[in-house]
C-alpha cells in the first residue's frame, strides 16, 4: 500500500535500512513497531524495548541461556 513520507525521514530510513541489512519498507515498518511498543511501555527504556524486539525476531536458536550470577562458573 502506497504512503507518502517526508523526503528526509526516507533517506534516514534508506541509510539505517543499508546499515541494519533491512528494506526501506522492513526499516519504517520497524520504527513503527518500536514507536508503538514504546509508547505502550512507558516505564521501559527506548534502547531496552529495540533490544527486546530484536532479541524476539532473532529466535531460540540464537538464545543464550540464562545463568544467575551466584551460579556461573
Amino acid at each position: 500500500m502506497p504512503v507518502r513520507i517526508d523526503d528526509v525521514l526516507y533517506e534516514m530510513a534508506r541509510a539505517q535500512a543499508k546499515a541494519e541489512r533491512r528494506t526501506i519498507a522492513g526499516q519504517i515498518e520497524f520504527w513503527a513497531l518500536l514507536g508503538r511498543t514504546a509508547l505502550d511501555n512507558p516505564d521501559l527504556p527506548i534502547d531496552f524495548v529495540r533490544d527486546l524486539l530484536i532479541a524476539g525476531a532473532e529466535g531460540p536458536t540464537l538464545a543464550t541461556t540464562f545463568v544467575p550470577e551466584g551460579q556461573r562458573s
